[in-house]
């Protein structure tokens, strides 16, 4: 899953939270120098990839993929997939998309100096260009995908997977809302096995 689900089902810890949307840049064991709800949200995190890495109904989606974007498949799909939670935001959380990501980005800044000096050097411009808010809309998930293939140095042909979006839009939407109804359960029952270690 990409970033704003991770945020989504760490709960209402903003340790566990920031633990979460940090993880990727925490490798082996380097979790355990961080605070306990940290690194119960780091778990976390490598726990729902685990999972959703393994889950038929997403690999369903990454198979449209396979022919044209290599090993970036699953890549590309975790972004959709925000793409789906966003636009549909209401029917997960009840407050509004822009406020909770706003609470995020508050966050973030409130715990600056816990973050990886990766995540501290894209949090201006993820700030800046409200990542989070414009997975809502195609365009905003255009631009995501347009700023991972400048990553690859244009090698990975991301930005052309919004095509794929268009053509199966109704099928990635239906996948992604089976699923993800599965995660949410899921992650709710690892945050409480982790918790309680």
């Amino acid at each position: 899953m990409n970033f704003l689900a991770h945020i989504y089902l760490s709960g209402n810890n903003e340790a566990v939270t920031i633990g979460n949307f940090i993880a990727d840049g925490i490798r082996g064991k380097k979790y355990l120098k961080y605070p306990r709800d940290i690194q119960t949200g780091i778990l976390l995190h490598r726990q729902i990839d685990t999972f959703t890495d393994a889950h038929k109904t997403v690999r369903l989606s990454t198979k449209r993929l396979h022919k044209n974007y290599s090993h970036y498949f699953g890549v590309i799909v975790d972004i959709l997939y925000d793409h789906f939670l966003a636009k549909n935001w209401s029917k997960y959380c009840n407050l509004p998309l822009a406020e909770y990501v706003d609470n995020f980005y508050i966050s973030l800044e409130n715990n600056f100096e816990i973050l990886p000096k990766r995540i501290q050097k894209m949090m201006p411009y993820m700030i800046a260009d409200n990542w989070l808010l414009s997975y809502a809309s195609i365009e905003g998930i255009t631009k995501v995908l347009e700023g991972m293939n400048r990553r690859t140095q244009n090698r990975s042909q991301m930005n052309l997977a919004v095509n794929e979006l268009q053509e199966f839009y109704n099928e990635f939407e239906d996948e992604f809302t089976c699923f993800f109804d599965e995660l949410i359960n899921f992650s709710s029952q690892k945050l409480k096995e982790i918790e309680k270690r």
